[in-house]
């Protein structure tokens, strides 16, 4: 499983939990990450995501299911994700959610934080801040101590901003641990699909 989990990329990340959701065609794979805007998260192109398919498949982490034509259309193959590779996305997100060296890896991490279980996700995210609030200090006394020496402003410049963007992380991480920890806020699987959803679905498969 370590393997598994350490060969896969962001991309493989979103594919086999696209695949949770349903079986589905690369083709479909691709309208539907770029419908419900993913392709901010990752690059997606029709040679990226049959490379990734093919990848996913010889790692035995999705399985064909089918192949089918509409009309003149070529031929599409569907897969399903196999119990391997629904194991392996909920390890990567389990491993990736409190780094802080991976930030690309970190927001598909949050983006598929919900197939964890509520209470993991709080205490995965509670060592990210631990992380975050260390690497704050730390940062804090190095530029501290380089005012100290005179170092001029200039070359603090991307000091300054890091420590901005980490004050702003630790504001926002404080906001959701909130709120993920109150019962109001769903999480998991919670009554039928949504007509948003379905609608999706339906203009992926066009």
């Amino acid at each position: 499983m370590k393997d598994a989990v350490d060969r896969l990329t962001p991309l493989g990340v979103m594919v086999l939990a696209l695949l949770a959701e349903g079986d589905m065609h690369p083709y479909e794979m691709i309208r539907l990450l770029r419908i419900r805007r993913d392709d901010r998260l990752v690059a997606i192109t029709n040679g990226t995501m049959y490379h990734t398919v093919g990848r996913l498949e010889r790692a035995g982490l999705l399985a064909e299911v089918g192949v089918d034509r509409a009309g003149n259309r070529p031929e599409r193959t569907t897969y399903t994700v196999t119990d391997a590779g629904a194991a392996a996305v909920t390890e990567w997100v389990r491993r990736e959610l409190p780094r802080v060296d991976h930030p690309a890896e970190f927001r598909v991490a949050l983006a598929e934080a919900h197939n964890l279980e509520r209470g993991e996700v709080v205490d995965l995210l509670r060592g990210r801040r631990e992380a975050l609030a260390a690497a704050q200090s730390a940062l804090t006394d190095g530029h501290d101590l380089a005012c100290a020496k005179g170092v001029p402003a200039q070359y603090l410049l991307e000091v300054d901003r890091e420590l901005t963007l980490l004050s702003a992380e630790l504001d926002w991480l404080d906001g959701l641990l909130t709120r993920l920890v109150h019962p109001d806020f769903l999480w998991g699987p919670h009554g039928e699909p949504s007509e948003r959803y379905l609608s999706q679905r339906k203009a992926a498969r066009l």
